[in-house]
């Protein structure tokens, strides 16, 4: 059975979903994303991402034509229709399609598309190894505060890093680590402190971090909001990242290096703990 998918208002199995050559998502990567995950059929942190994708679509003056409520009812009804159990949404929106020139055009019809796929997000066994990351330059546009799908040069540095045996890297500007090529990146320094950099342009405004820090927070962790270099990240006792699918994760190895201990920190399992059973209780 192949998987159906939303696009531009009607429902196609994934073979016959076409998009224009002419569409400025494929010609200029004019065009905007969220992932929402999916566990038991309900939706994960959606408000956040639907308020991410409004300002996404904001700062690229595009328009989506789907009131808030019609956009929650795709999203639902995707689900019902691929039987989706755990796993993702992928929603994309692009500027439509239009004789190719730099300028936007006046006239064209965003194209929306959604579409799911299956996969294991609660039983991850990374969760229980961590993952190991190396350091990549950060070579990246500056408006990474959007989440637009210029991800080539993430796809270079996930693909270099698999070329140095690690599962991903994480990018450095001015000696700083900005974030993973698909997540936030955080250190527990040896006191105990969450530290992870402060939202600006240079990061995207990541929906689980907020969720993380804020959940930190209740559980009496301490939060400090700052950068942070490798070679900081080498001396906490803890490295994770977090992401939509990822939720919290340990890394344990940093350019071949251990992160502390070189396993999985107790405040890296705490937050996944706490962040799954938080989300869990309130998805929809």
């Amino acid at each position: 059975m192949t998987r159906i998918v939303y696009l531009n208002g009607a429902w196609f199995p994934e073979a016959d979903a076409k998009v224009s050559v002419f569409d400025r998502g494929f010609l200029f990567a004019d065009a905007i994303y969220e992932v929402t995950a999916v566990i038991g059929g309900r939706l994960i942190e959606y408000a956040g991402h639907a308020a991410r994708l409004q300002r996404s679509l904001a700062e690229l003056a595009l328009q989506l034509p789907l009131s808030p409520e019609e956009l929650l009812a795709v999203h639902r009804d995707i689900v019902r229709r691929n039987d989706l159990q755990e796993g993702l949404i992928y929603l994309q929106v692009s500027r439509g399609a239009a004789d190719r020139d730099f300028s936007y055009p006046k006239d064209a019809v965003p194209t929306v598309v959604l579409f799911t796929q299956a996969k294991p997000v609660l039983d991850n066994p990374r969760a229980k190894t961590g993952i190991s990351v190396v350091t990549q330059p950060d070579l990246r546009w500056a408006r990474r505060d959007i989440k637009t799908v210029q991800l080539l040069y993430p796809s270079m540095a996930k693909m270099e890093a698999a070329r140095l045996g690690a599962d991903d890297a994480w990018l450095v500007e001015d000696g700083f680590v900005t974030e993973a090529t698909s997540a936030t990146a955080h250190i527990v320094t040896r006191d105990g402190t969450l530290v992870t950099r402060e939202l600006s342009n240079a990061i995207l405004h990541g929906i689980t971090r907020a969720s993380t820090l804020e959940i930190a927070r209740g559980a009496g962790i301490p939060v400090d909001v700052r950068p942070f270099t490798p070679e900081d990240a080498l001396g906490a006792a803890e490295a994770f990242i977090t992401s939509a699918t990822s939720f919290v994760l340990p890394v344990t190895r940093i350019d071949g290096r251990p992160v502390g201990n070189g396993v999985p920190g107790p405040v890296t399992a705490r937050l996944r703990e706490l962040y799954i059973a938080e989300k869990l209780a309130s998805a929809i």
